[in-house]
């Protein structure tokens, strides 16, 4: 019997050669070191965060998280929803509480899914991979598993806008979250104190559409870093890690930076932190390469 059981949502990126699928990685070595099972709901589909508010409307939008929501409470009963992307979290999490208000809404969405033989009640909780770590199980339960503490090692702790607003984890600041912070500590890393971008917008909405402004936001976010000492940036968010990461060179061309930030996942640090091999913490998905972590990881 495993320690913890959740209904996981895994989300488009996260899937084998997709941008984040390093990150699931990672995850899934963290889990197996906390005794966390997540059983994967079935046949689950896109939660239209990229695309959802491109004029489609308000149903069909929802409609898509609701199936996933409903599809999780016939396959996993009582267990809560999670998913370890920031925009599957947020998207997810907003149906759930907008179809809980508006007793039109859920009927006509109910109607909807009655055409592939589903009926929402959406009773389960909808929580973030963090939220479970830190709510579900607490920094000095997180860290009595650290078996190679990363010492020596600066991490600028990246929030970003979707798990921070408008739900957030519990008890935390909207303007100056600490989990991130705290996790780092608890690693055994150091944190960046008052780094001013940490709930910043990446401006992901905008690479493609507008990349100068999103690339002018990125440029604050990996220079606050270099001003607070980082050697690294970790986040919870699959979108903030992909913007950081990969924009870097356009930056530098753009700006005469000389940036080379290493951007990893939260769970990154811990599969390394508790003992877990490069492979294990997806180390070799990283296109700008944590080489303090990559060394930490082969002893």
């Amino acid at each position: 019997m495993a320690k913890k059981s959740y209904s996981f949502y895994p989300g488009c990126s996260s899937q084998k050669a997709a941008s984040a699928s390093n990150y699931m990685v990672s995850v899934n070595s963290m889990c197996e070191t906390l005794d966390i099972e997540l059983n994967e709901i079935p046949d689950w589909n896109c939660c239209s965060a990229s695309i959802g508010y491109a004029g489609g409307g308000e149903l069909p939008r929802l409609a898509l998280s609701a199936r996933n929501m409903a599809i999780s409470e016939q396959a996993n009963p009582g267990q809560d929803i999670v998913a370890t992307c920031a925009a599957c979290w947020l998207a997810t999490k907003e149906a759930q509480e907008r179809l809980h208000d508006d007793d039109t809404l859920m009927t006509e969405t109910n109607e909807a899914l009655a055409q592939a033989g589903l009926k929402l009640e959406a009773s389960q909780n909808v929580r973030h991979m963090v939220e479970v770590l830190i709510e579900d199980f607490g920094y000095d339960e997180l860290g009595k598993h650290v078996k190679k503490p990363l010492d020596g090692i600066k991490i600028a702790g990246y929030v970003g806008c979707q798990t921070n607003r408008p739900f957030g984890i519990d008890g935390e600041s909207y303007e100056n979250p600490k989990y991130l912070d705290k996790l780092v500590e608890t690693m055994g890393a150091e944190p960046v104190e008052n780094y001013d971008q940490k709930v910043s917008c990446c401006g992901g909405a905008l690479a493609f559409s507008e990349p100068e402004k999103s690339q002018a936001l990125i440029k604050d976010i990996i220079e606050s870093a270099y001003d607070g000492g980082a050697d690294m940036i970790v986040t919870p968010c699959p979108v903030c890690q992909m913007n950081v990461e990969v924009y870097q060179d356009h930056i530098n061309q753009k700006y005469k930076t000389n940036f080379k930030m290493p951007v990893v996942y939260y769970s990154t640090l811990m599969s390394v932190a508790y003992g877990g091999s490069g492979k294990d913490a997806g180390l070799d998905g990283q296109i700008i390469k944590a080489k303090q972590l990559e060394e930490l990881a082969s002893k």
